[in-house]
């Protein structure tokens, strides 16, 4: 794909029907129906006088489920408002895969994919999206957070608690692949900091990472395949996983698995942003703006807590407490500078994953 620069177009202001504007009114305090969208798709469609209004969300592997209800109320609220039928196809992966199909064409009206590093790709790297991009929304673009927890087998055979029984002798652990998974390079970071922030040097996260990745018998592509792998192949004594796909493992596995948080983990932070070329293009622009502002509606942040998503609102989160153990949740920066930084050290090209992973 050519890096040349091409002309930006500046965005609109939003144009909300009463309720859309009442619901969004409480944004800033706080923080579907479709199929799979495959990157040989042709553009999101808009037909004109015809009422109705088609969208991509791109986003990573363990939302499936979250944007197909969020699509859902959205779709309800803004047809019963504007009049407007909207349709939300939803694609899902490996983040940084989901990322790249991106850059090379799938596309999307807005990515909600799993970091800063992924949409930050697709404003550098496909000059799709706009500088600033970050600021566009409240909370810096976080409707929500979320974490790094542990699944393990029923009774917790391997007694797994906090990150140093992973690299017990006979621990298998199933994590993705950090080069092309949200999760996987989470889970990186995480084990990374319970190293550091508790007193150990970089030369002891090195070697704990090492035998770490050396317990890892396969690195799937995605947080999903990393699920299928453990529960339906049942591969592998802990699963390191998203804090919502670990619930909704453990809900479904009817007893088989277990949840366990380690006393420390990392804060993830999955950003959302409109694609700017595609929706100038599209002629989606309004609808898909409204789209992610309403993610920061009292509804929407009530089913992000229903999905074991945290919300960015402090009053639903608070609600939900019992759904989210309090636990330490550590900033990227207090492993690197930013996630940029944090990606060329670790996950980058001669990085430390480079050092220590040696694929079976």
């Amino acid at each position: 794909m050519s890096h040349l620069v091409r002309p930006r177009s500046r965005r609109s202001t939003v144009h909300l029907a009463p309720l859309l504007l009442t619901l969004l009114a409480g944004c800033g305090k706080g923080e579907g129906g479709s199929g799979e969208a495959k990157a040989t798709e042709g553009p999101a469609s808009v037909k004109k006088g015809g009422g109705s209004v088609e969208l991509l969300n791109v986003s990573y592997d363990p939302t499936r489920e979250l944007w197909k209800d969020v699509n859902q109320h959205f779709a309800a609220a803004y047809k019963k408002e504007t009049g407007t039928e909207v349709t939300i196809k939803q694609s899902h992966g490996g983040s940084s895969s989901q990322a790249r199909s991106v850059i090379d064409g799938l596309e999307a009206d807005v990515v909600t994919l799993a970091s800063y590093l992924d949409t930050q790709a697709i404003q550098e790297k496909g000059q799709l999206i706009e500088p600033g991009w970050v600021d566009e929304l409240p909370n810096r673009s976080l409707p929500y957070f979320s974490t790094i927890i542990f699944v393990v087998r029923k009774g917790n055979p391997k007694q797994i608690k906090d990150w140093p029984d992973l690299v017990k002798p006979g621990v298998q652990i199933i994590t993705p692949n950090p080069k092309t998974s949200g999760n996987g390079y989470l889970s990186f970071f995480s084990a990374w900091g319970s190293v550091v922030l508790r007193g150990g040097s970089e030369a002891d996260a090195t070697r704990f990472m090492t035998q770490l990745y050396k317990n890892v018998p396969v690195l799937d592509s995605g947080a999903r395949g990393a699920t299928t792998t453990f529960v339906q192949k049942k591969i592998g004594d802990v699963h390191l996983a998203w804090e919502n796909e670990a619930r909704l493992e453990v809900e479904e596995a009817k007893g088989e698995l277990e949840l366990v948080y380690p006393p420390i983990s990392i804060r993830a932070e999955p950003h959302v942003a409109v694609v700017d070329a595609n929706v100038d293009r599209h002629k989606t622009r309004e609808v898909a703006e409204a789209y992610l502002k309403y993610v920061y509606t009292d509804e929407a942040q009530e089913l992000l807590a229903k999905h074991f998503y945290r919300p960015s609102n402090e009053a639903v989160l608070k609600k939900h407490s019992d759904l989210f153990p309090d636990i330490k949740l550590f900033a990227i920066t207090e492993i690197a500078k930013d996630f940029p930084d944090a990606h060329k050290k670790f996950i980058g090209e001669g990085g430390v994953f480079d050092s220590i992973y040696k694929p079976k």
